[in-house]
This record gives C-alpha cells, sequence and structure tokens, in this order.
C-alpha cells in the first residue's frame, strides 16, 4: 500500500520585509486557476502572472488604521504576543453603494522551504520526490470581516495574494515533479495544523461600515525579522484601498547574547554548551547519591 507524508525542511531564511505604513494599490496582477466554485486553488507558484484588466475603484474612501504594539520582544519567558489592529474608513464624499469589508493580514518574513514526499520501499519510510520552494511565510495569518470566499473576489485575491492558498511565491528552480499542488497542499495543511497559517473568518469587527478592529495571536516560536501587516478595504469584492504597517519581532535579554554568540563565536558557544552539560550531569549524579544514603 502506498500513502503519502509530506515532510517540511526549513533552510536558511530569506530576506527580511521592509517596515513601512501608507495606503496604496499596486497596478501588476494575475489570475490563477479556480475550481468550480471560482475559488482559487493551490497555486503552482512557479506559474507566471498574467496582468487583469485595470477596473475603476472608489478613490474616496481610504483605510487609517493603528497596532497595538509596533515591536515584539522574544525573550526566555516569550509565550506569543497579542496584537490588536485596529482603524476606521476616511472618506472625503458621501459612503458609496456597495458591501464594505475588512481583512487583515500579518505576513513573517519569508523561507526557503522543501517538501518531500515519503514512500514505503521495503518495509520502511524513505524520502523520494522533493519540491523547493524558494519563498514561504514562516508565519502568516489572515482576518476577515465575513466568509472570505464571499466577500474576495478570486481575481483580486490573485492580485494581491491574501488567502493561504496564495502566500507561497514561487519554486527554487524548476520542479522535478509532474503535479506539484499536493505538495503544496500538504505545506499548507501542515502549517494550519501547527498554528503557523491561520484563517480566522469573522474575526473583524466591522461598525457602521467605519469603525473596525481584530485581535490576531502571534504564537511563541516566532522567528526574528519585520512582520508585515496589511489591511485591505474592499467592497463588492474588490480590493479598493490598502494599509501597510511593519512589526519588528526581536530576540532581547539572555535570548540575544545567546543567538549572537551562537553565530559569531561558535566554538566558545559549543564550549560553554558542553561545560554546562557536564555541570547538569555532575549535579544531577551528586542528588542521587544523597538521596540513596538518606
Amino acid at each position: 500500500m502506498r500513502a503519502l507524508i509530506v515532510a517540511l525542511a526549513i533552510l536558511a531564511g530569506g530576506p527580511a520585509l521592509g517596515q513601512g505604513a501608507g495606503s496604496t494599490v499596486p497596478e501588476t496582477g494575475g489570475i490563477l486557476p479556480t475550481d468550480e466554485m471560482g475559488w482559487p486553488l493551490f497555486p503552482d507558484p512557479g506559474q507566471p502572472r498574467s496582468p487583469i484588466e485595470a477596473e475603476e475603484r472608489a478613490m474616496g474612501e481610504q483605510v487609517v488604521a493603528g497596532l497595538s504594539n509596533a515591536s515584539v520582544s522574544i525573550t526566555t519567558s516569550f509565550d506569543g504576543s497579542e496584537i490588536l489592529i485596529y482603524g476606521a474608513v476616511k472618506r472625503e464624499e458621501p459612503m458609496p453603494e456597495g458591501d464594505l469589508d475588512v481583512i487583515v493580514t500579518i505576513e513573517a518574513p519569508s523561507q526557503p522551504a522543501t517538501i518531500w514526499q515519503k514512500q514505503r520501499r521495503f518495509g520502511i519510510w524513505v524520502n523520494t520526490e522533493s519540491v523547493r520552494i524558494g519563498a514561504a511565510p514562516s508565519f502568516y495569518a489572515v482576518a476577515t470581516s465575513g466568509p472570505l470566499d464571499e466577500i474576495l473576489d478570486p481575481a483580486w485575491d490573485s492580485r494581491f495574494r491574501i488567502s493561504l492558498p496564495q502566500a507561497l511565491r514561487a519554486f527554487a528552480g524548476t520542479p522535478d515533479v509532474v503535479d506539484t499542488r499536493p505538495f503544496t497542499e500538504a505545506m499548507i495543511r501542515l502549517r494550519r495544523q501547527n498554528g503557523h497559517y491561520r484563517l480566522q473568518e469573522s474575526s473583524v469587527t466591522l461598525v457602521e461600515d467605519t469603525l473596525f478592529r481584530t485581535d490576531i495571536r502571534l504564537p511563541a516560536n516566532l522567528i526574528e525579522g519585520d512582520y508585515k501587516t496589511r489591511i485591505f478595504l474592499l467592497r463588492d469584492g474588490r480590493v479598493i484601498d490598502v494599509y501597510r504597517a511593519g512589526i519588528e519581532v526581536r530576540k532581547v535579554g539572555v535570548e540575544r547574547w545567546l543567538y549572537n554568540l551562537a553565530f559569531e563565536q561558535p566554538l566558545l558557544y559549543g564550549l560553554m554548551s558542553l561545560a554546562v552539560a557536564v555541570a547538569a550531569g555532575w549535579g544531577a549524579s551528586a542528588a542521587f547519591r544523597r538521596l540513596r544514603r538518606s
């Protein structure tokens, strides 16, 4: 019997994402394959993105927003952090017709990842085929004011890469397998199971189509870097404005010192680790001897 088990091997980190804040809408985009309901399938990150037709946008509405924390400090007791994202819709003309919705995303710096397919050969599981993703965020959360497939048009999802299937950026080189979709599906499924990829539908509170807020929890096992926050304002499924801000995640205190020591002076770090291990072993042995005597 043949089974498919996918394991992720996270390689060296990718480039950090720059911080910034503002309200902009880029000009280029593309459309990825959709299912019978018109919703994007798990995409092929290597597929070229074709331009979509420019459509008129309501420029009278803009996002004004803020974050409860612009920086997160990782210490020895760090167990995660709750980020409050709040804001309002600024209008210079009467409110236009159509349904207004808000989508908030938080994206960690991207890293390369290798997805392995394991198969049973001669009674043991071995790695067989693999696909390497050139850029995939280590953490990605999406919070929405309603069901995602109802408030976001698939073409605009492809254009801004908002949903979880759109989080993967590109393959590293030409894949050796014919069908890459099972690999990307498995990667996203596993990262959703361990809490690194999240979809929080209807978690954005929208008051009178003007004020909004949501809470997104960052996990304890964060990597360092500049996390990118995006707030999308939508009408009838179309993105009419985007607000961007950064969250700086850094190790501090003993965590920072040990991290720098490991990379800058690996020999000293190794000797110190060995000394700690010897001291711990000797201490445990001495404690057990005293317990026996008593």
